[in-house]
């Protein structure tokens, strides 16, 4: 009889699971906003989402416009730690919000907690832990996640990156210029050119 229940709680699992990958299997990045919004997340428009998953409790996600979700994200809606406080109080959950404001980006295999805002224009590490609020305008980075530069300075240093590594001969004006083969090429020889030519002077910099 328990061998019975098993396979029929199995198979039950099992069903469900299939289902889900056929239905994820329909989205894509730029379109995965819509199966979110049936579980009741809010998302805004021009959203880059990479992930399958927005936590146990989507409706308590709020991504505005033009957000980037690396892949790997994780979102924490609910506080898994109160389990260790359960023989005192046998009832007890703790749910929190995730907002994440207008054109951020959040990094590869970030964990984002219960209860946390993100400001707008911000930048989240790849791999970084973030258990309190990210102000607007800034990067942070690490475990727990910390302020390590603003946006501003972001801007700036890659700006003047992007002067030295822009490929000769090439209109990077266009969109989506590195779509052509010959653009890529180029782009590839001007980088090896920058860094990895040992006779370059300028390799480096």
């Amino acid at each position: 009889m328990a061998l019975v229940r098993w396979l029929l709680v199995f198979t039950s699992k099992l069903f469900i699971k299939s289902r889900q990958i056929i239905v994820l299997a329909g989205y894509d990045r730029m379109t995965i906003y819509k199966y979110f919004r049936r579980q009741g997340a809010q998302i805004g428009t021009g959203c880059m989402i990479n992930v399958k998953s927005l936590g146990t409790e989507p409706y308590l996600v709020h991504i505005g416009n033009k957000v980037w979700i690396s892949r790997d994200v994780v979102f924490h809606t609910h506080d898994g730690g109160v389990w260790t406080l359960r023989d005192r109080h046998p009832n007890l959950d703790s749910y929190g919000p995730i907002i994440i404001e207008d054109n951020c980006f959040i990094g590869r295999n970030a964990n984002l907690l219960p209860n946390i805002r993100i400001g707008q224009n911000s930048i989240v590490g790849a791999n970084s832990v973030v258990i309190s609020d990210v102000p607007p305008n800034s990067i942070v980075m690490g475990v727990p996640a910390r302020p390590i530069s603003s946006s501003s300075k972001y801007e700036e240093k890659n700006v003047a990156r992007w002067k030295e590594q822009s490929p000769p001969g090439v209109d990077t004006t266009i969109k989506n210029w590195w779509h052509d083969k010959e653009n890529k090429k180029k782009l590839k020889n001007h980088l090896i050119d920058i860094y990895m030519n040992p006779g370059n002077k300028d390799a480096g910099k």
